[in-house]
């Protein structure tokens, strides 16, 4: 199967064929790049980490690098969440089931999808689960 070619300027719109193989491509693109930038934190975060340095002589100094040491891991973890996520993106879009909503079967949308690539639920069914969510917490 050859891919498309995608025009630099392209941007999925509701007016084209949801999911036709230009708009495909432009999500593969999209989520392929977002986890390269995550990766390449990544491993800068690793080599700042290792490199590490001597300890800090002042105990405030020190604290304060134990804490910005605490968010960068945090933040990392959280990134590799998100890698996880991209990559499942990455298998709907293989086996065909990208772009559509996991409750209802139906379309999520470009816009959603262009502003959360590795959004599962339409924007009503999304909406759902937060207000139930909100009920369950006050409850």
């Amino acid at each position: 199967m050859t891919l498309p070619n995608l025009p630099p300027d392209y941007r999925p719109s509701q007016d084209e064929d949801f999911m036709n193989p230009l708009m495909k491509e432009y999500f593969r693109q999209k989520l392929l790049q977002w986890r390269t930038e995550l990766l390449q934190e990544s491993t800068e975060t690793l080599h700042n980490l290792q490199e590490g340095g001597l300890p800090e002589p002042d105990i405030a100094d020190r604290a304060s690098t134990e804490t910005e040491r605490s968010i960068e891991l945090r933040t990392r973890d959280r990134e590799r969440k998100l890698i996880a996520k991209i990559d499942e993106a990455l298998e709907r879009l293989a086996d065909g089931s990208y772009g559509f909503c996991e409750e209802t079967g139906e379309p999520i949308g470009a816009r959603r999808l262009d502003a959360r690539p590795i959004a599962t639920l339409s924007l009503e069914a999304q909406e759902r689960h937060e207000r139930l969510e909100k009920t369950q917490r006050e409850e």
